[in-house]
């Protein structure tokens, strides 16, 4: 790897700055919270301000904001984003860091399809594919799909169906569905005990967009032979974590919608 060029790394690192606080800054501040020298930050700054990666904040002397360049580089970045392509390498990060199946899926109608899918070492594993399709309300992560949905959305995906049963514990009565979706919203985190498969538990986490829109949700699928609560507790951590790091990737910066 060649060497960093001190001036563009201190150039970075002033645009990050106004990820923090209200996105805006003034050089002053920025002198503090870098501690480079008044002439550097006042050079970068201008530098910054007239490519438009900067711009003066109306109405308040000496303070910037992100410009209009960023944001186009952004949009840029968003449009060559593969969700199913940022997701597997999620997955694998999240694979090889418990040693457990991972899946990605997306919600369509009231079913989920796989998306991405990384094995275990295990020789006791998930028989799963991308590209699979799941009635939602048997998996973690339709469920947690399901609870992500605003209320009439969620009305005009399941009224009227039919909830079948994949397992013996699978949630077939509508009331009982939405009374743990929204013990899923208020938890943050869905589980599934052999509902898809009498076998298996699976934990899942919400993955968002850069509008803070659910599009996908993360799992961690593990044989009843290596389940248990301290096992689920763990694995709903790490969920999470892949989740947000999918999120990331997706642009998404905080502010659920």
């Amino acid at each position: 790897m060649g060497r960093q060029v001190p001036a563009v790394t201190r150039a970075l690192d002033i645009l990050e700055l106004f990820l923090e606080g209200d996105g805006t800054l003034s050089a002053p501040d920025i002198t503090r919270k870098l501690g480079l020298p008044r002439t550097t930050v006042h050079e970068l700054v201008t530098t910054l301000a007239a490519r438009n990666y900067l711009s003066a904040v109306p109405e308040q002397p000496g303070r910037y904001q992100l410009g209009l360049r960023n944001y186009q580089l952004g949009s840029r970045y968003a449009e060559e984003l593969d969700l199913a392509a940022e997701g597997r390498r999620v997955a694998v990060e999240v694979a090889q860091t418990c040693d457990e199946t991972v899946h990605v899926a997306v919600l369509e109608g009231a079913d989920v399809i796989y998306i991405a899918k990384v094995d275990s070492t295990h020789a006791v594993r998930m028989v799963s594919a991308a590209g699979r399709r799941l009635p939602a309300h048997c998996t973690s992560v339709g469920k947690m799909l399901l609870a992500s949905l605003p209320e009439g959305e969620l009305n005009a995906r399941i009224a009227g169906l039919e909830l079948t049963a994949m397992t013996p514990h699978s949630i077939t009565d509508p009331e009982a569905l939405r009374v743990v979706l929204g013990t899923i919203r208020a938890r943050g985190i869905a589980v599934e005990h052999r509902e898809s498969n009498p076998d298996v538990s699976c934990v899942a986490a919400p993955v968002r967009d850069s509008s803070g829109r659910v599009v996908a949700a993360l799992s961690v699928s593990v044989p009843m032979s290596r389940w248990s609560d301290e096992r689920e507790e763990q694995l709903g951590e790490l969920a999470a974590k892949g989740a947000a790091d999918l999120s990331l990737r997706l642009g998404y910066r905080g502010g659920a919608r």
